[in-house]
């Protein structure tokens, strides 16, 4: 059985507590419910607690849930919230005894990870705290493995992150073991000598003479760009609908990869071997990682290393502080941007006096300024023209101004027949 749940509660002894995404609309209704028929303020009179009553219990965030009584002591009450499974003391003026909605169920499933043990026998804190931080409130899915020998017991799971395996990430940690090593994968990162077939792939391009949605996401110079393809708008006269839907899923499961990523980056370790379009993560300037590949270190600067984010297109000299492994499973993901030459135009005869770009001299600054303005921020059309040598495209404001146009107005670019 494969499902999603979201994590409601870490416990102390490292249980996983979910609720699956199916339960969701039968627990707010019974949300609603209790918050309709429990309207006072806790019970203030005097009441001897039993361990194992119910009750329900007014939260900080002023809401009732359902709970029950698992131990006493003092003016406090330690009090589970049954339908998340995290345990609190509770003073007593914030419980109420009921026998309402006993009959129902938990929402919430006491779960353990299939075949792994926690160093030491028991869960320490700072592995709790590691996994609090990583799981709770968060979406994931559950590989159920085996059902507990008792209806109250925990159920055996792999935990699946982003596309990773909780248990692979617990036992790279060392605050696991694995009982049988054939069932829990090892957590695979790149790192070392790297076989030149493993590398970032393309996404799947329309054919020549084809028409379809882009985004331009960082220009080299006004001949040559990086564009992303817009799959949630289909003007490609195929029409591939499952295609798109496939493609759509993809990008939506790579947003949630990096998001996992960037939550557990501590933990990966930092890249020490070096060579050229390597897959690796780099921390940009914005303070979050993102894919990318080495392109060149510097020969006077060992400790700097010009990257490419495959996915924007965009190039960054970085220490190699901010170079991380990447995780296998964020290569199968293909590349969002893809580099393109466009079709029409050709640089104008500048003077002597015109700015040109260091590394592209026969394009002026101002040309690609011109084009940059044209395009940023802006979904456009694309018709494709060849796929090779280069990707060669036309591209269009609209199904009939192309973009280049504006720069040969300003005598910037020369149509090129």
């Amino acid at each position: 059985k494969i499902f999603q749940a979201v994590v409601s509660c870490i416990g102390h002894d490292g249980t996983i507590y979910i609720i699956p995404k199916s339960f969701e609309i039968e627990l707010k209704k019974l949300m609603n419910e209790i918050q309709s028929n429990f309207k006072c303020l806790g019970l203030l009179e005097p009441y001897f607690w039993k361990k194992g009553e119910a009750c329900v219990v007014r939260g900080s965030d002023t809401m009732w849930y359902r709970g029950k009584v698992v131990g006493l002591g003092g003016s406090t009450v330690q009090v589970q919230y049954i339908d998340c499974g995290c345990i609190e003391r509770i003073p007593q003026c914030h419980l109420y005894p009921t026998t309402l909605y006993t009959d129902i169920p938990p929402f919430c499933i006491p779960c353990q990870l299939y075949k792994t043990v926690p160093v030491g026998s028991s869960w320490q804190q700072d592995a709790v705290d590691c996994l609090r931080g990583l799981l709770e409130n968060e979406e994931v899915e559950i590989h159920v493995q085996e059902l507990p020998d008792n209806p109250w017991g925990k159920l055996s799971i792999n935990l699946y992150f982003g596309g990773m395996s909780l248990s692979s990430f617990v036992v790279y940690q060392k605050y696991c073991v694995v009982e049988d090593c054939q069932d829990i994968p090892e957590l695979e990162l790149l790192q070392g000598e790297v076989p030149v077939s493993l590398s970032y792939t393309l996404p799947l391009l329309p054919n020549p003479g084809d028409t379809f949605p882009v985004r331009v996401t960082h220009l080299v110079s006004p001949k040559e760009v990086y564009i992303c393809l817009d799959p949630s708008k289909n003007l490609m006269k195929q029409s591939a609908t499952e295609g798109d839907a496939n493609c759509d899923s993809e990008l939506g499961s790579l947003d949630e990869a990096l998001k996992w990523c960037n939550k557990s980056v501590e933990s990966l370790p930092l890249l020490t071997q070096f060579q050229t379009e390597m897959p690796c993560l780099v921390q940009y300037q914005d303070g979050l990682w993102y894919r990318a590949k080495l392109l060149s270190v510097d020969e006077f600067d060992p400790h700097k290393i010009l990257v490419q984010f495959v996915d924007y297109g965009n190039f960054s000299v970085v220490p190699t502080s901010r170079l991380s492994c990447i995780p296998y499973h964020l290569l199968k993901y293909p590349v969002r941007a893809v580099r393109a030459l466009l079709a029409g135009f050709k640089p104008a005869v500048y003077g002597d006096d015109m700015k040109r770009i260091p590394y592209s001299p026969e394009w002026s600054m101002e040309a690609l300024w011109a084009l940059m303005e044209c395009v940023e921020g802006k979904q456009l059309s694309a018709s494709m023209l060849a796929l090779s040598p280069d990707i060669t495209i036309s591209l269009y404001e609209d199904d009939e101004n192309p973009v280049h146009m504006k720069l040969v107005e300003m005598g910037l670019a020369d149509l090129d027949e």
